[in-house]
C-alpha cells in the first residue's frame, strides 16, 4: 500500500467580509499517495489556490486538519511549518518568483544553501542542464524569457529532491510552445524523482496528464476521479 503523504480532513477556510464570513473552502477532504499526481481544477474563486496554500502550510485553516508527511500542520507554528516545507516540499508558481538580484545558477542553489549545505553548485548546474539552460547559468531573470524563467524555477524546485511538489498554474503566463516545454519537464523530472505532484491548473490538457483530477466549485469538491478519465 502506498504511503499517504498528504491528507486533509473537513478543511474549511473563511474570511471576514463585512458583517459575515466569506467561506472560500468548505469541508474539503482528500488524500494523496507518494508518487501520485493530482490536478486541482475549477473556475476562478472556487478555492483551488487557497486549498494548495493550506496543504503546503503557507496558511492555516479556519477549521479542519492538514497532515503533510505525517506532521499535523495545525499543531505547528510558522517557523516549524517553514522548516517542514524546506525539508520536504518544492514549489513552482505562475509568476516564477525568482530573485531578481541572483543569477539563474544562484536562484537554483538557494534552497540547499538555506539548509546550510555546501558544494551545491555542481548539483545546481546539472539541473539547469537538465532543463536545457546550461548556457544561461550566469544570466539574471530579466535576461531570460518567461519560459526560461519557469525552467529555472523547476530546477530550483527539484534541487532539494522534494517528496511533494506544489505547482500553482505553472503554465499560466506562458505561450503554447513554452507551456509544452515546461509541462514536459515538470512531469518528466517528477516521474524520474517519484515526487508527489499537487498541481493547480485551468488547462484541461495539463490536468489530463495527472493520475487524478479534483474539481472545485464554490469551495467544495465537485468532482474527484482517477485516471483513466472519460
Amino acid at each position: 500500500m502506498s504511503e499517504i503523504v498528504l491528507s486533509t480532513e473537513q478543511l474549511t477556510k473563511s474570511y471576514p467580509s463585512g458583517d459575515r464570513q466569506l467561506v472560500v473552502l468548505d469541508n474539503v477532504s482528500f488524500e494523496a499517495e507518494q508518487g501520485s499526481r493530482l490536478a486541482i481544477m475549477g473556475p476562478s474563486g472556487s478555492g483551488k489556490t487557497t486549498l494548495l496554500g493550506l496543504c503546503a502550510g503557507l496558511d492555516v485553516p479556519s477549521a479542519g486538519k492538514v497532515s503533510l508527511m505525517g506532521f499535523k500542520l495545525n499543531a505547528m507554528g510558522e517557523d516549524d511549518r517553514a522548516y517542514l516545507r524546506n525539508q520536504y516540499t518544492g514549489f513552482v508558481f505562475q509568476n516564477f518568483q525568482l530573485l531578481s538580484t541572483l543569477t539563474a545558477l544562484e536562484n537554483v542553489m538557494v534552497p540547499l544553501e538555506l539548509r546550510g549545505e555546501r558544494n551545491v553548485m555542481p548539483k545546481a548546474k546539472a539541473l539547469l542542464d537538465r532543463v536545457g539552460l546550461a548556457d544561461r547559468v550566469h544570466h539574471y531573470p530579466t535576461q531570460l524569457s518567461g519560459g526560461e524563467q519557469q525552467r529555472v524555477a523547476i530546477a530550483r524546485a527539484f534541487i532539494t529532491e522534494p517528496r511533494i511538489l506544489f505547482a500553482d498554474e505553472p503554465t499560466g503566463n506562458l505561450d503554447e510552445e513554452n507551456a509544452k516545454q515546461v509541462v514536459d519537464l515538470l512531469f518528466g523530472i517528477n516521474g524520474e524523482s517519484k515526487t508527489t505532484l499537487i498541481l493547480v491548473t485551468h488547462n484541461i490538457e495539463l490536468a489530463l496528464k495527472a493520475d487524478r483530477i479534483l474539481e472545485m466549485k464554490g469551495g467544495r469538491v465537485a468532482f474527484d476521479k482517477r485516471a483513466p478519465f472519460s
